[in-house]
């Protein structure tokens, strides 16, 4: 991106600021400076008038001029092509020594005394502008005849080359360059003068825009009749500067007004769009590679937004109704389109793609100001647009976050004028954040560090404190650690009590699992190409998985099977979840003299105590499943902190026969239900705790669970914990039974004394002689 110290104070006044701290602090905001040229005209050199050209006697291609050079008129002769009287000039005096070293003296040419140099704009260091000499015009401002030349900031002008990188496309403009260096300096840049046109004919009679559907694209269009258009000399020399090169002046107009605004223009022929009418009809269509395509009604091509213009459509002449359009495109959407489908692309393809200003109607009336400046065109009234309404993005950082990050404090009055310069919208920034909305010219802000980004870069890296470089390392652990972890701690747990690790197909028979009674996937959701027919649905529970694994370890001699497994079950909407299911079958224990050579069977209580070992203390509640593997009497669901997890129960005798198993329990827990977190302590008391044994005659038809409530409900704050620890029954009972239940008495102030132990003790039975009618035996 090359701009020029002169054409940057058009946007912004830098008039007291030097070329060298412009460099500086476009470094210092992240744009490089690639290199920096001066222009420098020689002394000597100055403003001139030809007041009067006449043939060379003796030289067909030599002038003799006679020229005002303020103090005095000289005579010179004078080779270009293009030297008349009328014309404003710059002439090397006398004594001028040239940027090649030349020295300009008195000479005779052809026997025709010639004092001085009617200059081009290359034999004073300036870029080549062409053959002949320079016409002057004014559009280079003051060209007072007799002034040095070196005294126009235009000529005496310093470029600066700045090194892009890919996201600032907001930057491929002076006018966005001067954005930036107007937060820098915390200068006011300077707004579009929108033009009004009191035209008496309207666009709208000469033009029509029609398209088929919605567009990722804005266009804005507007007409005007072009006539006798100059290209002023300044256009000229900055186009020469910046190496842009045109084939007709209405493209080095377009060039010019693109590169100092930021906005896509192109130019049509209304001849191109009218053909035999005088309505021009636009067409805005999809092409075949799916590109924003502008047509006639013929469906002939005139540009691709934002890539390439036909040449047929372009403006050649200085002459001739023109209309102009401004567009804009996003260029993630340009972008991805051209990597999809590889197309032929113009010169303006590169700014598209980057990221060009969508403020069309600034670049528009700044380009029609201009034409209406250097020629005697007319505008038709009013426009054609075609919006679209693109999403807004809003980040919202506060300013604590902004202070963390930078890790300096920077002053919120700072902050909020940064950002307002920068073009964003903090309007609806409350106390302490920012509510930013980022312009839609920012393609590459997305969060809140690029706003940080941006508040870095223009407070200056060097303008921050430096700190002690402190390492603070992240909690890196997410989610997917603890759901492994605590699944590794519940195998390591099974295993520590016995249990063997079985792990099976999430797959199963559907038939053997209806026959037991659980509901398989939905039949419009069920597995089109099972692996096996007997793996021919999603399986819905891993006890029978277990049964199978069971049954070959006894085929296989094992007297004793103990197997879990932890995996993924589905539900008949093939929702899924994970469970952790154990069997036991068989002999509790291994062979050995303590039990003779003949251990005994597992038995219900002890396979509780198992699972206790492995998922925490659990109660047990009276519970009817709804599959038929249970035995009808020794089933009972599993409650942790209130919590349901599942079901255990002993096998059925029917399926214990039918796996050639012998006795067997089982149980299925939700995995997602058990407890894992952080172990806390719990506050315990440094006195002895106190055990009391109560046998009570409870009718058979109370539950247990009926009998801890009443408790539970009654007892006082001394009473800590009680479990059963003895059922007897016999004829004397008839239809009661003897409950013998152990208390836990204990105090965090006081050892307990008798009496507290018996106060406490009365309080339960007094609530269960009132509310049950159980007594002591």
């Amino acid at each position: 991106m090359i701009i020029t110290k002169s054409w940057l104070n058009e946007w912004i006044d830098l008039r007291n600021v030097s070329t060298d701290e412009i460099a500086k602090t476009l470094n210092s905001i992240g744009l490089e400076v690639d290199r920096v040229h001066e222009y420098r005209v020689p002394q000597k050199i100055v403003f001139g008038k030809v007041l009067e050209c006449e043939k060379h006697p003796d030289a067909d291609k030599l002038n003799i001029c006679k020229v005002d050079i303020g103090s005095a008129t000289r005579q010179i002769v004078c080779g270009a092509s293009n030297v008349r009287e009328g014309l404003n000039v710059v002439v090397a005096t006398i004594g001028a020594v040239m940027p090649n070293g030349m020295e300009i003296k008195p000479v005779k040419l052809r026997g025709v005394d010639s004092e001085g140099m009617i200059c081009s704009a290359g034999e004073i260091g300036l870029p080549d502008l062409g053959k002949g000499i320079m016409e002057l015009d004014e559009s280079m401002g003051d060209c007072t005849l007799g002034k040095e030349v070196s005294s126009n900031p235009y000529f005496n002008d310093d470029l600066i080359e700045i090194e892009l990188t890919a996201n600032r496309g907001d930057c491929l403009s002076i006018r966005g360059i001067a954005r930036d260096l107007s937060a820098a300096f915390d200068k006011p840049i300077k707004e579009y003068i929108l033009s009004d046109n009191d035209a008496k004919r309207g666009i709208g009679r000469i033009v029509s825009l029609t398209h088929e559907k919605e567009f990722d694209v804005n266009l804005r269009y507007k007409a005007l009749d072009l006539k006798e258009l100059s290209l002023p000399l300044l256009v000229k020399l900055r186009l020469a500067q910046i190496e842009e090169t045109y084939e007709h002046d209405v493209d080095a107009i377009l060039s010019y007004v693109t590169h100092t605004t930021g906005v896509i223009l192109r130019a049509y022929s209304h001849d191109f769009f009218a053909q035999d009418d005088s309505m021009a009809k636009i067409i805005l269509t999809e092409n075949e590679q799916d590109f924003a395509s502008i047509q006639r009604s013929d469906g002939e091509c005139a540009s691709i937004v934002g890539v390439i213009q036909n040449d047929a459509s372009k403006v050649t002449k200085n002459e001739g109704t023109v209309l102009l359009e401004a567009s804009y495109i996003p260029p993630d959407i340009i972008s991805k389109k051209m990597a999809e489908h590889k197309i032929e692309s113009g010169p303006m393809f590169y700014r598209t793609s980057r990221g060009s200003e969508p403020a069309l109607e600034g670049g528009l009336s700044y380009c029609i100001d201009l034409i209406e400046s250097y020629s005697k065109s007319s505008t038709f009234s009013g426009n054609i647009e075609l919006s679209n309404t693109f999403r807004e993005k809003v980040v919202i950082v506060t300013k604590q976050e902004i202070d963390e990050i930078i890790g300096a404090n920077i002053d919120k009055v700072t902050v909020a004028k940064i950002l307002k310069n920068l073009g964003f919208d903090t309007s609806k920034s409350s106390t302490d954040s920012f509510v930013i909305s980022v312009p839609q010219f920012r393609h590459d802000i997305v969060n809140k560090q690029d706003i940080v980004e941006e508040i870095v870069r223009m407070v200056g890296i060097d303008n921050i404190p430096s700190k002690p470089f402190v390492l603070e390392e992240d909690n890196r652990l997410e989610d997917n650690y603890f759901e492994y972890k605590k699944r590794s701690v519940y195998r390591h747990k099974a295993a520590q009590s016995g249990f063997f690790e079985s792990v099976h197909f999430v797959f199963d028979e559907k038939k053997v699992l209806q026959s037991y009674g659980f509901e398989t996937t939905k039949e419009e959701l069920e597995l089109l190409n099972p692996i096996v027919q007997t793996l021919d649905t999603l399986r819905p529970t891993l006890l029978t998985g277990l049964l199978k694994a069971a049954s070959h370890n006894v085929k296989n001699g094992y007297k004793s099977v103990k197997l879990f497994e932890i995996g993924s079950v589905f539900t008949p909407t093939r929702e899924e979840s994970l469970n952790i299911a154990f069997l036991f079958s068989g002999e509790k224990e291994p062979e050995s003299l303590l039990n003779g050579g003949k251990p005994s069977k597992i038995d219900f209580g002890s396979f509780v105590q198992k699972i206790a070992d492995v998922v925490g203390d659990v109660e047990l509640k009276e519970f009817k499943p709804s599959h038929s593997l249970a035995h009808d009497y020794q089933v009972a669901q599993v409650i942790q902190n209130g919590i349901v997890l599942g079901e255990l129960f002993k096998l059925h005798p029917t399926v214990q026969k039918e796996y050639d198993l012998d006795v067997t329990y089982m149980c299925e827990l939700a995995f997602d239900k058990l407890s894992f977190g952080l172990k806390t302590a719990q506050k315990r008391s440094k006195y002895q705790a106190s055990f009391r044994d109560l046998s009570l005659v409870v009718p058979k038809s109370v539950t247990y669970e009926t009998l801890k409530n009443v408790i539970q409900n009654n007892a006082t704050s001394e009473l800590i914990r009680f479990y059963p620890v003895d059922n007897y029954s016999d004829e004397t009972l008839g239809e009661s039974s003897s409950l013998s239940i152990r208390f836990v008495l204990q105090s965090d102030e006081k050892t307990l004394q008798e009496e507290d132990i018996t106060k406490a003790m009365e309080s339960v039975l007094i609530a269960l002689d009132k509310e049950l009618g159980i007594g002591l035996r």
